[in-house]
């Protein structure tokens, strides 16, 4: 598995390592989750972002939540 080294301020890196600790679990561990989560939010904003542009640019008329048949 590729490597990745990140710089962090003294404050981030002793609660990463606290963390870890407490857990038994491996800085990495924890750095590799908190960038999928990172990146998993961020995708999700800008396919909103992009899909919101698109529908405001379309014209095509909004649909009352009312109004969709939802499963149950």
């Amino acid at each position: 598995m590729p490597q990745f080294n990140i710089r962090l301020d003294d404050e981030t890196k002793d609660r990463l390592e606290r963390l870890a600790v407490a857990t038994g679990r491996s800085k990495t561990f924890y750095a590799t989750e908190a960038i999928i989560q990172y990146l998993d939010e961020y995708e999700d904003y800008f396919i909103a972002k992009d899909a919101l542009a698109e529908f405001t640019q379309s014209n095509d008329a909004a649909v009352d939540l009312d109004d969709i048949d939802w499963p149950a």
